[in-house]
């Protein structure tokens, strides 16, 4: 979700005031996202789940001194990550790297026109994902992919997980996600592609099973 400067400046206003219905919007609109980003770095569910209470808590704390030099999601995933990092230590869990980041589903290049040709990169014929449907029907199969969506999201490795979800749930630019996860240009770009991939192919496989 984008929210405007504007927007923002009076959202952090109301923060500072109190603003007790302030506070809940915003708990209800980051708190499934910060869950999945939490449970990158930490062992169980319930970690991350005082991982995010710990965050708030810091959130309410902090409000007062926050100098608006990034946009206060960032700044809210910014101090959420650290607190992670630091329960996942605690924990003595290693947080998923190299080999997890390159791993997991992608797209058979046999579906792609070969390089030199008309077209090249590009589908092949017949081999274009599914389109979602257009039928009156559609509503009702499109709350179903939104829950294979979120479940198949959820079993992605962590790092592809939280990659994702910051750039596709929380619209959060290529180099916000790179400076929060501490990770290169090029690895967020892998990181992305494989965990958009492996969505997409869950989800085509669930229209053709669906037809």
């Amino acid at each position: 979700m984008t929210v405007s400067t504007a927007d923002e400046d009076s959202l952090v206003a109301a923060l500072r005031l109190g603003d007790e219905a302030a506070f809940a919007a915003l708990v209800e609109r980051h708190t499934p996202s910060m869950l999945r980003v939490a449970g990158g770095y930490v062992a169980s569910r319930e970690i991350a789940e005082e991982v995010v209470q710990e965050t708030w808590i810091a959130l309410l704390k902090g409000i007062d001194t926050f100098e608006c030099r990034s946009s206060l999601r960032t700044w809210l995933f910014t101090v959420l990550v650290n607190i992670a990092k630091t329960r996942g230590k605690r924990e003595r869990r290693e947080i998923e790297v190299q080999i997890t980041a390159f791993t997991g589903g992608t797209v058979d290049p046999a579906r792609f026109r070969a390089d030199g040709r008309q077209w090249d990169g590009h589908w092949k014929e017949h081999e274009a994902p599914a389109p979602f449907p257009d039928t009156p029907e559609g509503s009702v199969l499109g709350d179903e992919l939104l829950a294979v969506t979120r479940r198949e999201l959820d079993k992605l490795p962590a790092r592809q997980r939280d990659v994702l979800t910051m750039r596709d749930v929380l619209g959060m630019t290529a180099a916000e996600v790179s400076a929060l996860l501490e990770i290169s240009a090029v690895n967020q770009r892998v990181l992305l592609h494989r965990g958009r991939a492996a969505l997409r192919q869950t989800l085509e496989d669930y229209l053709k099973e669906s037809r």
